[in-house]
């Protein structure tokens, strides 16, 4: 078969297709993780505010390795029954950032275990809100943006917070983030 090239009028169809093509998945598809983790760290943050409030037993901040085991599992279950579609390059790149986001995020969360000290629901959020905005301008999919922003933003103020609190507003800055723009896409996906 001989490869074509394509002119710079073509080129430029091409890409505004392939876009167009992942704002539609993200819309119908690509909702789903950001329900599914959304939800699951919510209820994951309000479960480990409430142990440790109630105890004040460290242990329960091992909760917190549900997010990416449930996540998965959930997401992995309901991929399987889907049929496969075609994946654009476009597809691919956001699979990478969030590849790239959730290894840095586990491999963050892991790293008190061995002494380092860090502000993880920072670092937590920071990343993730990262992931979504960057999702979200690959995408052209405004939404994300601008929730990814205001995660960025928003994951600052944890640094500022002492106590329980600041796992209560961690869980709002998902709720914010994931949560609400992720029923705003699925619905219009759904449409």
């Amino acid at each position: 078969m001989e490869e074509r090239q394509l002119n710079e009028k073509e080129s430029l169809e091409l890409i505004t297709r392939m876009i167009q093509n992942t704002q539609q998945r993200l819309e119908k598809d690509h909702a789903l993780p950001f329900l599914v983790f959304g939800y699951i760290t919510v209820a994951v943050s309000i479960a480990v505010w409430y142990a440790l409030k109630q105890t004040q037993a460290q242990i329960w901040n091992l909760l917190w390795f549900l997010i990416p085991v449930l996540g998965s599992i959930i997401l992995f279950a309901m991929n399987r029954k889907k049929t496969p579609v075609v994946r654009t390059y476009v597809d691919k790149i956001i699979n990478y950032v969030w590849i790239v986001c959730g290894t840095t995020v586990v491999i963050a969360s892991i790293m008190p275990t061995f002494g380092t000290k860090m502000p993880i629901l920072f670092v937590v959020a920071l990343v993730i809100s990262i992931g979504t905005t960057i999702t979200g301008a690959i995408s052209k999919v405004g939404l994300l943006v601008v929730t990814g922003s205001l995660g960025i933003l928003a994951s600052f103020a944890i640094l500022s917070m002492q106590g329980l609190h600041s796992i209560l507003f961690f869980g709002g800055i998902f709720l914010m983030m994931m949560v609400i723009p992720g029923h705003i896409l699925y619905a219009k996906g759904r449409r």
